[in-house]
C-alpha cells in the first residue's frame, strides 16, 4: 500500500487533497480514539522512501550521502492543519480549497530552505523531473 490521496484537482473546490499527509501523521502518529496509531517513522517512511523508489526516484527518501537532501523539519506537538479556506486563484477567477499547515518549521529542498515558518522563503531549488532517478 502506498500512501497518498488525489483526484488531480478535479475537485479543488469542494476537498483540500494537499492536506492528507499532514493529517496522516498528525492523527496516526498520535493516535485516534481507540487507541490506534502508526509508528511516527512507518508514516515517514510510507510519505518518503516508499513512495520514491514506487515511481523509479531511487535517489531520494533517505537521509545520506548521494541521495538528495528533500526534508520538513517538524514540530510534531504543534503539527495542525487551520480550517478550510476557498481562494479565488485559479485561472479565469476558479476556487480551490486551501487549509494551511501549522507546526512545519522548515522545507529544505537539496539543502536550501524554501519555506521557513510556514512563509516561502522565495529560493525554489527544485526542478521537473521525468523518468526514473538513479542513485548518484
Amino acid at each position: 500500500v502506498l500512501y497518498g490521496l488525489s483526484d488531480g484537482g478535479a475537485h479543488c473546490g469542494t476537498i483540500c487533497d494537499g492536506s492528507f499527509p499532514t493529517t496522516t501523521v498528525a492523527l496516526w502518529s498520535r493516535g485516534n480514539k481507540a487507541g490506534l496509531s502508526a509508528p511516527l517513522e512507518r508514516l515517514v517512511h510510507g510519505y518518503s522512501q516508499k513512495n520514491a523508489a514506487h515511481v523509479g526516484w531511487h535517489d531520494r527518501g533517505v537521509l545520506a550521502p548521494g541521495y538528495l537532501a528533500d526534508l520538513n523539519v517538524i514540530a510534531l506537538d504543534e503539527l495542525s492543519l487551520a480550517p478550510p479556506e476557498i481562494v479565488q486563484d485559479l485561472p479565469a477567477g476558479g476556487t480551490r480549497l486551501l487549509q494551511q499547515p501549522r507546526g512545519y518549521r522548515w522545507t529544505v529542498k537539496s539543502g536550501v530552505p524554501t519555506f521557513e515558518r510556514g512563509e516561502w522563503t522565495g529560493r525554489t531549488p527544485g526542478r521537473l523531473l521525468r523518468g526514473a532517478r538513479a542513485l548518484g
